[in-house]
């Protein structure tokens, strides 16, 4: 412990013992004389009380963590790799998270397709409301948009929205997000790339769909090819940007703060992790089926 970091833990420590001692001054002022001015003046040396601790705490974590001196932001654009000990196969970081959050989402569909929805009653209670209410939501939400075939591509798109959901919480416990590795999200465009030409296959027929490519003129094909073909790409790059942006921010805000970070960090976490993502997922979800769509629906008319 160096003699700068003894100073800051030693002033912090002083400054917060001594607002501590005023804010009980103040209190016991306002319980013998409860007017709105000692009220005010509680409030006033009570955040000065919460400050000078949050100081102090973090004075001591920086001291006992190192981080006085200064941070150093490393930034992957992969997911870095770990080595399988078995087969000498090497794995990223961000695939095995997605695996276990998979098997995670399995396992609890399992347990509650087996034992919570066989108790299931007509009148719907408590945690069963709020899964009909989920489900008829997007149920909802996707009839609006593919009259036809919303009734398949609902399911798919819900267990995405579940997936995507625990894929940012888990930057809550510090472990990289899938979605903010572009292979990943590379994947889950080509998913809405084939489910789009899937559907509009299936709508049109083969020939069907290549002549609703030509319209109104052959030579507008190439380009539309183009724009297919970019689709997938643009959901990924997309997706992968603003989940990489998130956790940029978040990691520069950890390394700036060091140990001054207790307190601040789970709440900007919770943004950049739950809130911030929700945006991304609906603006995937959205794009994906309003693609499907298209290709069903906008050749037609």
């Amino acid at each position: 412990m160096g003699t700068k970091d003894i100073i800051l833990l030693s002033a912090s420590t002083v400054l917060s013992v001594l607002f501590i001692i005023l804010f009980f001054l103040a209190r016991s002022q306002y319980i013998a004389d409860p007017t709105p001015e000692n009220k005010k003046r509680k409030k006033r040396r009570f955040v000065l009380v919460a400050l000078f601790s949050w100081v102090f705490v973090g004075s001591v974590f920086s001291v006992l963590i190192g981080e006085s001196k200064g941070f150093a932001f490393d930034l992957n654009i992969f997911s870095t790799r770990t080595n399988l000990a078995v087969s000498g196969y090497n794995i990223s970081q961000t695939s095995i998270t997605m695996w276990v959050l998979t098997g995670i989402i399995l396992l609890l569909s399992l347990i509650f397709r087996i034992f919570v929805f066989p108790r299931f009653r007509e009148q719907p209670k408590g945690f069963q409301n709020i899964m009909e209410l989920g489900v008829e939501a997007m149920d909802k939400f996707a009839k609006n948009t593919l009259c036809d075939y919303s009734e398949e591509i609902a399911p798919y798109m819900f267990s995405l929205i579940v997936f995507m959901l625990l894929s940012a919480a888990s930057e809550l416990v510090d472990v990289r997000s899938p979605t903010s590795d572009p292979a990943v999200t590379m994947a889950m465009g080509l998913i809405s790339f084939v489910l789009i030409n899937f559907y509009g296959f299936r709508k049109k027929g083969f020939v069907g769909r290549w002549q609703s490519m030509s319209k109104p003129n052959p030579v507008i094909l190439p380009f539309k090819l183009i724009s297919d073909v970019a689709v997938p790409i643009s959901l990924a790059c997309r997706l992968f940007g603003n989940m990489l942006g998130g956790m940029i921010i978040l990691g520069l805000i950890k390394g700036v703060l060091g140990g001054y970070g207790i307190g601040v960090i789970p709440v900007v976490g919770l943004y950049f992790s739950l809130f911030h993502p929700l945006i991304q997922i609906y603006i995937f979800i959205i794009l994906s089926m309003t693609f499907i769509n298209e290709a069903i629906e906008n050749e037609d008319a």
